[in-house]
This record gives C-alpha cells, sequence and structure tokens, in this order.
C-alpha cells in the first residue's frame, strides 16, 4: 500500500473520528498501538511509561478529536504528539526523582540541613496545596498512601484514565509551581548580591 493510500485511509477514518466514530477510533487505535508503542519503547526505555502514555495519546486524541479535522498527516501527528507527551513526563520523572534524591541526602545533617529540608518539604506541601481538591485528594492517595490507580479509581467512583490524568496534571502542576518558585528565589538572590 502506498503513503498516498495510508493518508487518504486515515483521513477517511479520522473524519469518522471527528464525527464521533468509535469504531473508526479503535481502528485507528488498532492500527497504531503497537508502533506507537514500540516507538515510544525506544525513548523511555519502560515498557510500562511507554504503554502509559500510548493510552495517554488515544485518550487525548479522542477528548480532543474535534482537532482532527485540520490533521494532514496523521501517523506524522501521532508520532510528533507521543514523542513530546513523553518527553514531558520523563522531565517530570527526572525532577521528581532530583527533588526525593534531594531530600533523602539532606536528611541526616545538621540544624541548617534540616531546616533547609524542612523548607523544601513546606515547598512541596505549598504545590500540593494549590492543586484543585480532586486532584489533589488522588495524588496524595497515589504518593503518601501508596494506592494504586484501580485503587483511587474504586475509592473515588472515577475511571482508571482519569485518575492517570489527575496524577500527570498534578505532578506537571508540583514541577511547574516549584521550578517558579526556586527561579524566584534564584533571582532575589542574584538581586542581593548585586
Amino acid at each position: 500500500m502506498s503513503d498516498l493510500s495510508i493518508i487518504d485511509e486515515d483521513n477517511e477514518l479520522l473524519r469518522r473520528v471527528v464525527l464521533g466514530d468509535e469504531k473508526a477510533f479503535r481502528v485507528v487505535f488498532n492500527k497504531y498501538h503497537n508502533r506507537l508503542g514500540s516507538h515510544l519503547f525506544r525513548i523511555t526505555k519502560s515498557h510500562e511509561l511507554a504503554q502509559e502514555v500510548v493510552q495517554d495519546i488515544f485518550l487525548k486524541i479522542w477528548m480532543n478529536r474535534a482537532e482532527l479535522s485540520g490533521v494532514q498527516n496523521f501517523r506524522a501527528y501521532l508520532y510528533v504528539m507521543s514523542k513530546n507527551h513523553a518527553l514531558n513526563c520523563l522531565k517530570t520523572l527526572a525532577l521528581e526523582k532530583t527533588l526525593t534524591t534531594s531530600l533523602e541526602e539532606n536528611q541526616d545533617f545538621q540544624t541548617d540541613d534540616v531546616t533547609e529540608e524542612n523548607e523544601k518539604y513546606q515547598l512541596i506541601d505549598e504545590a500540593i496545596d494549590h492543586l484543585p481538591p480532586q486532584q489533589k485528594q488522588v495524588y496524595l492517595m497515589s504518593r503518601h498512601e501508596r494506592l494504586k490507580y484501580h485503587e483511587i479509581a474504586d475509592r473515588l467512583s472515577l475511571s482508571r484514565e482519569t485518575v492517570k490524568k489527575y496524577l500527570q496534571i498534578s505532578s506537571e502542576s508540583i514541577s511547574s509551581y516549584i521550578r517558579k518558585k526556586l527561579f524566584i528565589s534564584i533571582l532575589v538572590f542574584i538581586w542581593f548580591l548585586f
């Protein structure tokens, strides 16, 4: 099958998806999810994260299906969108790991270090407090109570995908809040130096 006929076939499927045709969406999902998973595994080096990103991408596509009407080459659109999402997930995980490692390393130091550690925890707590109530509850159940997606979904009467999306959004919000606060602190410090 030529590239043009694949694009034509995809465009017809996308037209039907835009109209809310779940069967067409299933065909698109079945056609691309394995290839996309392999592509994402090369980026993330994690089967679990790759599958999570695939699910997130297709959920996003379905939720924002009206935007598909402007897509000329769905395959390219899908790969770029998934690559960007995977890189954002990796950045978020790296930041969380860095913060966690930093907090753990500072745990055994003197009073000044304990104060600094308390400030870091306070910053994280502030970021969590700025989350919307439902996202905050999901985040705390996941991170503090160590509940799995399906356990949180059952307790809160939400879908597993909604729980996953709330965790993704809340992690990004927390990371963004901390980055902004740290950036402001650095600017204030530089201002005092000069």
